[in-house]
């Protein structure tokens, strides 16, 4: 059923359902890869690139910021959407309230601890003295603004639930072409140096946080909050506290990991540095479809979850993995066809071992799909159902097996030690995670273990 942007995941052939909610996802996931080499040229161009070291090297730790708001913000909108899925309007509103609240809370927390930590903290990834004031500059602006992202992703998650994935999109294409503007007006015109660029940014997302205010208060009714809505229930309390949570140390952790398998990476000479960046961007490319199918799955798992449709669940969760096998097939012959093609094109160079080392790592990480999507897939979707501990298990696998190839791997194997690292533990947690799937989904007991919980 369809009202206004809004899907109800719980009716409706669930194959259409996923493609409809999953492609504005898709535009928009797209659309701000672009955004983000606009800004990055910007910057390069105009300020030289002791700026854009300075904005590069301030990457790790802001994202790690904004990896605990985005993961705590769709934990938020998995219980939304339960409720939603369940048509109980009273629990979906005091849930809502609380989700302002709890938002509120991570906002102010959240930007004290990191703006404290700045400088510490870039010691700690050691950060060169030359581009220190510039990163920190750079950061002090962004954090300063980071409730603004933290209200947009919340916003954006709240509308999602409902199942409407429509509008956040028009929502960043606005605020994107804002930040372009402004980029080229604060950096280009006057001359205000990254800071600049970190305040037009901050600026674009608070334009897109009144427009979702003003569209929810508009064309939202059913989430309209009075008085009586406006209290704390025990129970969906802590399933709001705990799914964030759980969320967000599941991304964070991975994020973590990432950091620790580039420190190994940044061990080796520069060509195969330049090499690891170009094969990255090419695996980065092809997970945006992943990522995208994943949230899909966690939300019209956790909508109807709520409606007690293990049937639909099952069925939603296998269509999400076959629209993930096709991307798979899809990036693998890409990988095998047109790899040194797309090294070339996308790093300008005629280097055989920049271009022959990129080509290496995707013909052996882009095969082992076939296990990357069922592990996303059905970790977020495990999510979804209030199965907590497997998945936050799988990511701190995942954060164990990098810290050894940090440590083992590549020390004894090289480049290839780095290689093969992500493929074996894709592997490993998919097992992980597909067990879970199968003993508490495939055979129906999630709904009979008092609203499945582990």
């Amino acid at each position: 059923m369809r009202k206004g942007m809004d899907l109800d995941m719980t009716q409706g052939k669930p194959m259409r359902l996923i493609l409809l909610f999953s492609l504005p996802i898709l535009f928009g996931n797209i659309f701000q890869q672009l955004y983000n080499v606009i800004d990055t040229a910007v910057v390069g161009n105009v300020l030289g690139d002791n700026a854009l070291a300075a904005v590069g090297a301030s990457s790790p730790f802001f994202a790690m910021v904004t990896v605990i708001a985005t993961g705590s913000t769709n934990g938020f909108s998995i219980i939304l959407a339960r409720y939603y899925g369940a048509k109980d309007s009273d629990s979906l509103k005091k849930a809502l309230f609380m989700t302002y609240v709890f938002s509120a809370l991570l906002s102010v927390i959240l930007t004290v601890a990191a703006l404290i930590g700045i400088r510490p903290l870039m010691r700690l990834l050691g950060t060169p003295d030359s581009i220190m004031t510039d990163c920190v500059s750079y950061l002090r602006i962004a954090l300063g603004g980071l409730a603004v992202t933290i209200c947009y992703n919340m916003f954006a998650g709240v509308m999602r639930a409902i199942g409407n994935s429509v509008m956040p999109l028009v929502f960043l294409i606005i605020a994107s072409v804002i930040n372009v503007v402004l980029d080229f007006w604060f950096v280009a015109g006057l001359r205000m140096g990254v800071g600049g660029a970190a305040l037009a940014t901050v600026i674009a997302q608070l334009v897109s946080v009144v427009a979702c205010i003003w569209y929810m208060a508009v064309r939202c009714r059913d989430l309209h909050i009075t008085r009586e809505h406006m209290v704390f229930e025990k129970k969906i309390a802590m399933d709001l506290v705990s799914t964030a949570f759980s969320m967000a140390l599941m991304l964070l952790v991975v994020s973590i990991g990432n950091v620790a398998l580039q420190s190994s990476v940044n061990s080796f000479n520069e060509e195969v540095i330049a090499a690891h960046t170009v094969a990255r961007k090419i695996l980065d490319l092809f997970l945006v479809v992943f990522s995208t199918v994943s949230v899909t799955a966690s939300t019209f798992a956790s909508q109807n979850y709520g409606a007690g449709r293990i049937d639909r669940i099952k069925t939603g969760i296998l269509d999400s993995l076959l629209l993930g096998y096709v991307w798979s097939t899809f990036g693998i012959l890409v990988a095998f066809l047109a790899g040194p093609f797309l090294a070339r094109g996308l790093t300008g160079s005629t280097n055989p071992v920049v271009i022959d080392t990129a080509v290496k790592y995707i013909r052996i990480n882009f095969p082992f799909f076939y296990c990357l999507v069922p592990l996303l897939v059905l970790r977020s979707s495990l999510q979804g159902l209030n199965r907590k501990i497997v998945p936050i298990i799988g990511s701190a696998i995942e954060l164990i097996g990098k810290f050894v190839v940090v440590a083992y791997l590549a020390p004894k194997l090289g480049y290839l030690g780095v290689c093969i690292s992500e493929p074996i533990i894709w592997t490993v947690c998919m097992c992980l995670v597909s067990w879970d799937f199968i003993a508490h989904v495939l055979h129906g007991s999630v709904l009979k273990m008092g609203n499945g919980t582990d």
